[in-house]
């Protein structure tokens, strides 16, 4: 019965085999924005307010990358089930267009219209100048990140998952001596907080392309491959992704309208928000790292036509995603105290980190029931418009106007209006996944091989 829900042994060798490599290497990615966070809450509340509001325009990016890449990752993971190296190839070249497109668009508009930005979330001028004063060198990262997460995504789908998290330890390192020399040591403060984020981002995609030169890995290929889209392909690759970017963007904007109400109402709840997001990063990696493992081996599996084994994995990996929910959740909360003695901030900024932190470690279970569903489990076996509906109803129609009447017309607490958010947004979409699953609906390969199997069970 145990082995049913958590799996047995050869199941726990291939998810840790995949899992703690990309656990790890996202926990070196959190503690990149850690580090920030820290060192810039030296400065005060504003410079770190500032910098979160500012950091809200590359989330975004990275938001809409990880549409690009998940509608990807179905396509690369079912083609590696069945070792179709062409369709690896040419789905990792449009993936390469796409993702450096939206690089290049977000840093034209970090460059030219970071103001805009900006007034978005504050109409403090002192909050808005520093702000602006980080996303003007901070967008110059922004293709980076776009050919950094494409290069992994590639890497990742097709089980090689070291390679980025050596990469990725060079960068975070890099990017913490180059805080503390232009942050502390030239006296730069938020400038110089941006350009080490600006110079350390370009390291690990320049990294893994030279170290892909020479071992020509799977990321080297002749243009003629990488270019090689038919009609058919494009838009089988647009109907499988673009629900995913569509679904993404949506969410992201959401959460950007929750940020947008915060920061308008109350810039030292703002603050606390800053501070819990660094935390809730860390905690994070566990559950990316684990969500990566389950897309790459239920994907491989319905690709190549084990439907029944990729339903028992999508179970075994919501049971262990829940049982990890609450030991980070339980964590969370037990260490609130030590947490916070790492920030200078008033007593009314810790006072409100503490609420958000206790608030999410007792609703963590439910939010990563969802998680691991839509983005490890639906979207792996094909299906990628179940979450983008899931989101238009549990975000935009309850969540988002929940919150905006707590605040703005109830004048409710600002960490009264957290919780609301967080229940409204994640209860309804648990039963609804958890029914989606049963349903196996889901189950919608691209692969020949994968079709073939569905349609005789």
């Amino acid at each position: 019965m145990l082995e049913k829900y958590f799996g047995g042994r050869d199941f726990w060798n291939a998810v840790l085999r995949l899992a703690i490599p990309i656990a790890f290497q996202n926990l070196l990615t959190s503690s990149f924005t850690l580090v920030d966070t820290i060192m810039i809450g030296q400065l005060g509340e504003v410079p770190l307010a500032a910098v979160g509001m500012a950091g809200q325009w590359s989330w975004l990016l990275n938001i809409v990358l990880f549409g690009f890449m998940s509608g990807a990752s179905v396509f690369i993971a079912q083609y590696w089930g069945t070792k179709d190296m062409p369709g690896i190839q040419r789905t990792y070249g449009l993936l390469l267009v796409c993702a450096a497109a939206g690089g290049l668009i977000f840093m034209g508009v970090g460059l030219c219209a970071p103001g805009w930005v900006l007034g978005l979330f504050t109409q403090e001028a002192p909050v808005a100048a520093e702000g602006v004063s980080y996303l003007q060198l901070a967008a110059l990262s922004f293709p980076a990140i776009a050919l950094n997460q494409t290069f992994t995504t590639l890497l990742r789908s097709t089980e090689q998952v070291k390679l980025p998290m050596y990469v990725t330890a060079v960068s975070v390192a890099a990017n913490a001596a180059l805080n503390a020399v232009f942050i502390f040591g030239l006296g730069m403060g938020v400038r110089g907080a941006a350009l080490a984020t600006a110079i350390s981002a370009w390291i690990s995609p320049l990294v893994l392309f030279i170290v892909a030169l020479k071992t020509r890995n799977i990321m080297i290929a002749p243009a003629k491959r990488l270019f090689h889209w038919t009609g058919e392909f494009i838009g089988q690759f647009l109907r499988i992704s673009l629900p995913v970017l569509l679904n993404e963007s949506l969410w992201a904007v959401g959460t950007v309208g929750y940020n947008i109400l915060y920061g308008n109402v109350d810039t030292q709840f703002y603050a606390a928000l800053t501070i819990f997001r660094s935390i809730e990063n860390i905690g994070f990696v566990f559950f990316v790292g684990l969500c990566h493992a389950c897309a790459v081996l239920v994907g491989k599996k319905v690709g190549s036509g084990l439907m029944r084994e990729a339903v028992d994995d999508g179970r075994r990996f919501t049971f262990v995603a829940i049982a990890f929910s609450l030991l980070v959740g339980g964590g969370v909360i037990a260490l609130r105290d030590v947490i916070m003695l790492a920030f200078n901030v008033s007593a009314t900024v810790n006072a409100a980190a503490h609420t958000i932190m206790l608030c999410y470690g007792l609703e963590l279970w439910l939010r990563n029931i969802p998680y691991i569903l839509i983005v490890g489990v639906f979207r792996a076996g094909g299906d990628t418009r179940t979450g983008l509906k899931y989101d238009i109803l549990c975000v935009w129609l309850l969540a988002l106007p929940l919150s905006c009447l707590g605040a703005l017309v109830f004048k409710w607490p600002l960490t009264t209006v957290y919780l609301v958010m967080l229940l409204a947004e994640d209860l309804p979409k648990v039963l609804l996944c958890l029914r989606r699953f049963r349903s196996r609906a889901w189950l919608m390969p691209v692969t020949d091989q994968g079709r073939q199997a569905l349609e005789q069970q």
